[in-house]
């Protein structure tokens, strides 16, 4: 619920930027005023003009932990490490026996960890499978009982034969979706994907190959027309063909794909990270908005999904904001564009969001965080105040978002130059643990509550 002094929190937290479109300073954006419980909430209706602060170049450079460098959570927590010694962790999924799976993109494998002792730690046992290119998206099939293991690479959807306790990939992958969209391989490399909570279909985020479409050739009004007769609202072309979307795919009895799957939501820059809400069933998506209209533009953003829905890139921004180096080009599109429900500080580049759901367990969080969510921020180069690397927690009030978020998770950030960590997906643990990985450092994290 939206407390009496997140407006002053806001304040600070988002940077005068956010109040009447003024010029934000490096004091009241300053990293350092980072802490558990500070309330964020960015004002669409005050954003500031394109290029009201130079686009900087600002890129984070990993350094090892500094021997006085501490995570801070908020009273009652605990933060530890869970697993080290992985090369890149990004996406996790928990197995049914309580195994988790995490994604190495870069290194393209997918990993198996075991809990050890009372379950705050544990090692890697087994690489599931390798030799995949990127692997980022992971579902178990079906979700009760599954025999399958779903993921998403950068060109494609494949599965593999999974059993209960399985530690090594039984069987060779088997092709499910061939191809995600033309030259998929450029631009924006992760894929996600999510079956809807009957099984029946399922969704595989596809980002954008550009910043805004630079490469996007002229088409007439005529042109347009036709394309837009046949494809969903707002759907990019050329090398863009079916990226910056999320796609649906209808789902048979035996967990393969039937039919061509085409566009539930477009004008979806960057969907780093697909999640179904367990209160509601809605689909959200958390996206990485385009660069280099200055440190205040544009936001990113969570948001609920709608099937048909256009959310604004290239075009427009939060709503009907143009952008300015293509401005003129889709009128048609004005006043068409879906505002995101939870907006984030530009730039902090958000890779995942979960939902809250254990009322119980050896390190279950207060009741008062179920239904909340937990948005993963890895942090951006294009801007000259750095923000992100941290975990935050997005508010939501009988299931629907405020729009508010709080600091949860911070300490990553060593100076304006220099990190130790960052952080990028989430996962509820069978305890009711919160586990965070993060590839600068190459650790999974757990963060318990004392009971």
């Amino acid at each position: 619920m939206f407390r009496a002094t997140a407006v002053a929190a806001a304040t600070m937290a988002c940077g005068a930027s956010m109040i009447a479109g003024a010029i934000p300073t490096a004091g009241n954006l300053d990293w350092t005023q980072d802490r558990p419980g500070r309330a964020h909430r960015i004002d669409l209706a005050h954003l500031p003009a394109p290029y009201a602060t130079s686009a900087a170049s600002n890129p984070p450079k990993v350094v090892p932990r500094p021997p006085n460098a501490r995570l801070k959570v908020p009273a009652g927590f605990r933060v530890e490490e869970f697993a080290t010694g992985l090369e890149e962790p990004r996406t996790m999924r928990l197995a049914p026996n309580g195994d988790i799976f995490v994604a190495e993109t870069r290194a393209g494998r997918i990993v198996v960890l075991r809990s050890t002792g009372a379950g705050t730690k544990a090692t890697v046992i087994s690489t599931f499978a390798g030799d995949l290119l990127n692997p980022f998206g992971m579902q178990f099939y079906p979700h009760d009982r599954p025999q399958w293991l779903y993921v998403a690479e950068t060109n494609r959807v494949v599965r593999y034969p999974y059993q209960s306790g399985e530690v090594v990939a039984s069987g060779a992958p088997q092709t499910v979706v061939s191809e995600l969209a033309p030259d998929a391989e450029g631009g924006h490399i992760t894929r996600d994907l999510v079956f809807t909570p009957d099984e029946r279909r399922m969704f595989v985020s596809v980002g954008s190959g550009s910043n805004v479409a630079e490469q996007m050739p002229k088409k007439t009004a005529a042109e347009v027309r036709a394309w837009q007769a046949q494809r969903a609202l707002g759907a990019a072309w050329s090398e863009e063909t079916n990226r910056a979307d999320v796609l649906v795919f209808d789902v048979d009895a035996g967990g393969g794909v039937s039919g061509a799957g085409r566009v539930y939501a477009a004008g979806l820059r960057n969907c780093a990270g697909l999640t179904i809400q367990p209160a509601t069933g809605d689909l959200w998506c958390t996206v990485n908005e385009r660069d280099l209209l200055g440190d205040n533009l544009v936001p990113d953003y969570s948001t609920r999904v709608r099937e048909g829905g256009f959310y604004g890139w290239p075009w427009y921004y939060m709503g009907s904001h143009e952008d300015p180096r293509l401005k003129g080009e889709r009128p048609d599109l004005a006043g068409k564009v879906l505002e995101p429900d939870v907006p984030y500080q530009s730039h902090s580049a958000p890779l995942n969001l979960i939902f809250y759901t254990a009322s119980s367990g050896s390190a279950a969080f207060p009741s008062e965080y179920v239904g909340d969510g937990f948005a993963v921020l890895h942090g951006s180069w294009n801007r000259a105040v750095r923000t992100g690397y941290k975990v935050v927690r997005v508010r939501m009030h009988d299931g629907v978002p405020t729009g508010e978020y709080d600091d949860f998770l911070v300490g990553f950030i060593v100076d304006n130059d220099d990190v130790w960590g960052r952080p990028v997906g989430a996962l509820e643990n069978r305890d009711g643990a919160l586990l965070i990985s993060e590839d600068g450092g190459n650790v999974i994290y757990r963060i318990s509550h004392a009971h």
